[in-house]
């Protein structure tokens, strides 16, 4: 065999974020092919042998990579609109437009929110996509392609809807499937697409939509389904009061006694927002290991609440951080929500002892791999992990005067990316992509988001 190739890093700050928090003030770290082989205090051992780069970290915090637990990549190609609705009008108002993409528009908006949270420090990405037009194209395909070219390691949850209008939903008729095409068409794509191996750069959950968008049947097979094929399960879940009140009126039950009700609380569940839980919601899901994927921005630009993360976390809930679709979080970055998190966490019952630095930092990283069930491999810096990792210049004008790397990088501005590694291979660069032309992505996404107006006008 090969022997393996080192990249070396040193002098750098580093926040390993394991499980007793280990921090160096000035350390180095050693990648093997695509492990971290070791790292720790003061300088690398002598005598290592075959590296091939050595990287002076001076002036840098070395973190995990971020990982993204919940997005919507099509709402890339409609930003910017509906900018003062709350969640249910702003359904109303965007699922016309969202009922007319195709495999092109789709594509493009994939390429264009993996390359914004690439450059901004994620290294481990998701897309909950469940807007299946007929006659579309593969639109699973196109996702996992654009994940897959851009080197960000990935997991598709495979979407899906059949409620539709005339059933009392929100999507046009033809914007959604049968019960039964769903449950094909997902276990055709994990078939094709999941990658269970340790090092695994896509894999795949089944995914339907919400309470609202989706019948029992599908949740309870789709339930079943996941767990046949050994995947995970994600969905929206207790995101606005009118969700809860819909539950409660059609089902007489809340969101999570109803979830419970049709097998989706489990250590392999996991759901976006989360706003609105009571004490016996989040011990249910303490008790089950259920993950929540916080999405502070978009549940503040819909106006949805002030999810209880303090207590989810006091109770042993898993909880990663989420962008949400870039229609409900126009800057489609992860970093910032480090910050958001912590600020608007503070707005609640718990004010200042909400969050702090080091707990957000957690949220961002090792969190998000539990939420994705891969924490064996991915969210924090030790080693026999894989080398997604990521070097924020913290010694500029933004950031030079904090002491505390890891507050820094919290509190202060978004911090310049100088190099991410994903598999131990570098995608970004002093803030540039190494793996796609932004500047061609950018011309891309505003051409598919003039097309689909064009079309939805027409439609």
């Amino acid at each position: 065999m090969a022997a393996a190739q080192r990249i070396l890093i040193e002098n750098c700050a580093i926040a390993t974020v394991d499980t007793q928090d280990t921090e160096y003030a000035s350390g180095y770290l050693v990648v093997a092919d695509n492990r971290i082989e070791s790292l720790g205090a003061g300088r690398a051992p002598e005598g290592l042998e075959n590296v091939v780069r050595r990287i002076d970290g001076t002036g840098h915090l070395v973190t995990p990579g971020l990982i993204n637990t919940h997005h919507h990549f099509y709402q890339w190609i409609t930003r910017g609109l509906a900018t003062d609705h709350n969640l249910f009008n702003w359904l109303v108002a965007l699922y016309p437009t969202w009922a007319r993409i195709d495999e092109p528009m789709v594509r493009a908006a994939a390429q264009g929110s993996l390359a914004m949270m690439a450059r901004g420090g994620v290294t481990t990405a998701m897309d909950h996509h469940y807007v299946f037009p007929r006659g579309s194209g593969d639109l699973s395909g196109a996702i996992i392609g654009a994940a897959r070219d851009m080197g960000v390691r990935f997991t598709l949850a495979r979407g899906s809807m059949d409620r539709s209008e005339k059933d009392g939903g929100l999507p046009p008729d033809f914007a959604v499937e049968t019960l039964e095409g769903a449950l094909t068409a997902t276990e055709e794509t994990v078939r094709q697409h999941h990658d269970a191996s340790f090092d695994a750069m896509t894999q795949v959950a089944v995914a339907p939509c919400s309470p609202f968008s989706v019948s029992t049947e599908l949740l309870r097979q789709g339930a079943e389904l996941a767990r046949g094929l050994g995947v995970r399960l994600h969905t929206h879940g207790s995101e606005t009061v009118e969700e809860e009140k819909f539950c409660h009126e059609l089902f007489g039950m809340g969101p999570t006694d109803y979830f419970e009700s049709t097998g989706w609380l489990g250590e392999d569940v996991w759901m976006a927002h989360c706003v609105h839980m009571n004490d016996s919601d989040i011990d249910a899901f303490a008790r089950t290991k259920t993950g929540v994927a916080h999405c502070p921005s978009s549940n503040a630009r819909l106006a949805a609440g002030i999810a209880r993360v303090p207590d989810m976390l006091a109770a042993g809930v898993p909880v990663g951080l989420g962008v949400d679709g870039t229609a409900s979080n126009e800057s489609g970055e992860l970093h910032t929500e480090l910050r958001n998190a912590l600020l608007i966490n503070r707005l609640g019952a718990h004010r200042e002892a909400a969050l702090n630095a080091r707990q957000a930092l957690r949220l961002g990283t090792y969190g998000g791999a539990q939420v994705l069930g891969r924490a064996r491999e991915i969210g924090s810096l030790e080693p026999g992990k894989l080398a997604d990792l990521v070097l924020w210049r913290l010694d500029t004008l933004a950031h030079a005067s904090i002491a505390d790397p890891v507050t820094a990088l919290v509190f202060g501005a978004a911090a310049p990316v100088t190099a991410s590694f994903v598999n131990g291979r570098q995608i970004v660069e002093n803030g540039r992509l190494l793996t796609a032309d932004e500047d061609a992505i950018a011309r891309t996404t505003r051409e598919e988001a003039q097309r689909l107006a064009r079309v939805a006008g027409q439609g």
